[in-house]
């Protein structure tokens, strides 16, 4: 069966999978069923870094894109993640404004931000031009988290940085931040979804959102998300114990 699948070519999905280990026969799984975008949750999940360095090159390998949640809302992680070649970081635990202003400016290089230079993988370990620079601040991804009332209160301001490229929400801790307690996909819920995609669309800028549920993925692509998160790694692990155990 693996065989048919890496013969045949199949139609290329417009959503991602999400990791939460260094799963490097998931990957090669997802890429041979259409997948060419992969999350890893580094915040919650159990990456080393020789392992996710390992992964990112495979990823890379591979033809797809990666992008890295990172530890925190931190310089060395972000830098970590971009320099072992990840397409763009996904930042957690982003409040108002001046702390976004302040923690994105690690994602670009002078000109925009603060990264610092390192000759690893995106340079090919070599010395590089101006150039390189420049590419590296138009073509990796900088995408805050609006998981807090501080971040979605400023969500206008925070798109319109010139260190950040769009944003990720994450639902469920920005339900718990405004005071509703769990995420249950209500109408207010799907209202600051509303506010974000309009706020990112007025910004010119993208939106990406995780939608386990049909009724999430329906509204993301309504609201013109710019790709969502659908597969997890865990959830496909228990989606394919449970049915072979019904089975």
């Amino acid at each position: 069966m693996s065989d048919l699948v890496y013969a045949e070519t199949p139609a290329i999905s417009p959503h991602a999978v999400w990791l939460s280990t260094p799963h490097h026969q998931l990957v090669e799984i997802a890429f041979g069923l259409g997948c060419r975008r992969f999350v890893l949750d580094i915040e919650h999940g159990y990456f080393d870094l020789d392992g996710t360095d390992k992964l990112v090159a495979l990823i890379r390998a591979l033809g797809a894109k990666v992008y890295a949640k990172v530890l925190g809302p931190e310089t060395i992680p972000i830098q970590q993640a971009l320099d072992i070649g990840c397409h763009g970081v996904i930042i957690p635990h982003i409040g108002d404004v001046d702390h976004a202003r302040h923690v994105t400016a690690a994602a670009k290089y002078p000109g925009l931000g603060l990264r610092s230079f390192s000759g690893t993988r995106p340079a090919r370990y070599d010395a590089v031009t101006q150039d390189y620079y420049t590419r590296e601040n138009a073509g990796t991804l900088c995408l805050p988290m609006v998981e807090s009332a501080e971040a979605l209160a400023d969500i206008e301001k925070i798109l319109a940085l010139p260190t950040v490229d769009g944003v990720f929400v994450g639902p469920s801790d920005l339900s718990l931040s405004r005071g509703r307690g769990a995420y249950m996909k209500t109408e207010a819920d799907f209202d600051d979804l509303r506010r974000i995609a309009a706020a990112a669309k007025a910004a010119g800028k993208i939106w990406i959102m995780p939608a386990w549920a049909a009724v999430e993925r329906k509204l993301a692509a309504e609201l013109g998300a710019a790709w969502q998160v659908t597969v997890d790694e865990y959830g496909a692990l228990w989606s394919g114990i449970e049915a072979g155990l019904k089975a």
